[in-house]
């Protein structure tokens, strides 16, 4: 639900009851991964989706149901192998979905209030919720701020909840919190991490991605609107002040201008940050690609040709760069999609940030046996 955040915020400050509609689990080749969400307030207005269409209609009837009965419910939806135009996934896929009410006399209200209001403001957090236990646990919801703190408490209405339960969710949200992940894991109802008794959903919210551009030329222009439509923020770095400017790059979230491996030395990255270098020069990229190499990114990607690239590797390992940090190196930029013009050259840059975020092969899937939606893999478990 944090991924329709923004609105509902204003809804829930409006006091306006809803329902929300959330993918808690999928199976097979499902359209929408956990935590996509729909929304239906009392006077029928509906917001996200939980399924590209597939079963839009049939969870708007359940929101409805729902906002009257006040209690949350799972139902799973897959394909009808009778009636493909039943309600179902025609994709073959399997949608487990659960609907919440959120009205006036909600027992989490408060706790959903923060954390839409926390998602919308861009603050990190993370939602977790009982999608599979006790009928009197469904649905209840716990906060976790990034420290481990919460708020919120699992148990009946009235209840203060169990404080090892809370304790052991929290800890859990927080270790995919941690690497911007959402996700279930199960516990036991006795808050010990053995499996089975309670599966909890897990949404993290966190600040988006970083992705820095570093070279201010026209592809570089192009790459911050792929970048800015990825949901990326994208900053450029260039040297050069007479082309780091923001009429050449209107759309960039920041300008920098700073040697590139001074700036990087002294900005922050994180595991899922992007660094496009653009400038195929080596006064800039050798210095620059020799930091970047040794840091724990998602991506380090170098544009140029392959004569370009047999240069820059030359003079990387001169520099001391292993084999190991070398083969990190995404050169020359891009998947092969014949490109010729900066936005062309920007979606080939882009489609290779996804396949290698995704597992993606890259090769067209009217070729390829592999599935379609692939499932990420679980981030480590804390110690």
């Amino acid at each position: 639900m944090l991924d329709i955040a923004d609105e509902l915020a204003r809804w829930a400050e409006e006091g306006r009851a809803f329902a929300v509609a959330t993918v808690v689990a999928v199976g097979g080749s499902a359209p929408r991964g956990p935590g996509a969400a729909l929304a239906v307030d009392s006077a029928g207005t509906v917001i996200g989706s939980v399924s590209g269409g597939c079963v839009e209609g049939a969870v708007y009837d359940l929101c409805v149901q729902a906002l009257q009965d006040g209690g949350s419910v799972v139902e799973r939806f897959g394909y009808s192998d009778e009636d493909a135009f039943a309600v179902g996934l025609t994709c073959g896929g399997v949608l487990d979905i659960m609907v919440t009410p959120v009205g006036a006399d909600a027992p989490d209200r408060e706790v959903f209030r923060s954390a839409l209001s926390a998602a919308a403001s861009g603050e990190p957090r993370a939602l977790v919720r009982v999608v599979r236990g006790p009928a009197e646990l469904l649905g209840r919801a716990l906060l976790v701020h990034p420290d481990g703190s919460y708020e919120g408490a699992f148990g009946p209405p009235g209840d203060g909840g169990s404080t090892e339960l809370d304790g052991t969710a929290a800890a859990e949200a927080r270790a995919l919190l941690d690497v911007g992940r959402t996700g279930t894991v199960e516990i036991a109802e006795d808050g010990s991490h053995c499996l089975g008794g309670l599966t909890l959903l897990v949404e993290s919210k966190v600040p988006p991605p970083r992705m820095i551009v570093f070279g201010a030329i026209d592809f570089a222009a192009a790459l911050v609107r792929a970048g800015k439509f990825l949901g990326y923020h994208v900053t450029v770095c260039d040297a050069r002040p007479v082309f780091a400017t923001r009429a050449r790059f209107p759309e960039a979230d920041d300008l920098v201008v700073d040697w590139p491996h001074r700036y990087l030395r002294g900005t922050e990255t994180d595991a899922r940050t992007v660094l496009c270098v653009l400038t195929h020069d080596v006064k800039f990229d050798i210095p620059l690609l020799e930091q970047a190499l040794r840091m724990p990114v998602a991506f380090v990607g170098a544009m140029g040709s392959r004569r370009t690239h047999a240069d820059r590797a030359r003079r990387l390992r001169e520099a001391g760069l292993t084999e190991t940090e070398l083969s990190r190196l995404r050169s020359p930029i891009g998947l092969d999609l014949g490109a010729r013009t900066p936005e062309e050259t920007a979606l080939s840059i882009a489609a290779e940030i996804v396949a290698t975020r995704r597992g993606g092969t890259g090769t067209p899937l009217t070729t390829s046996n592999t599935p379609i939606h692939r499932r990420e893999p679980p981030p480590a478990r804390a110690a």
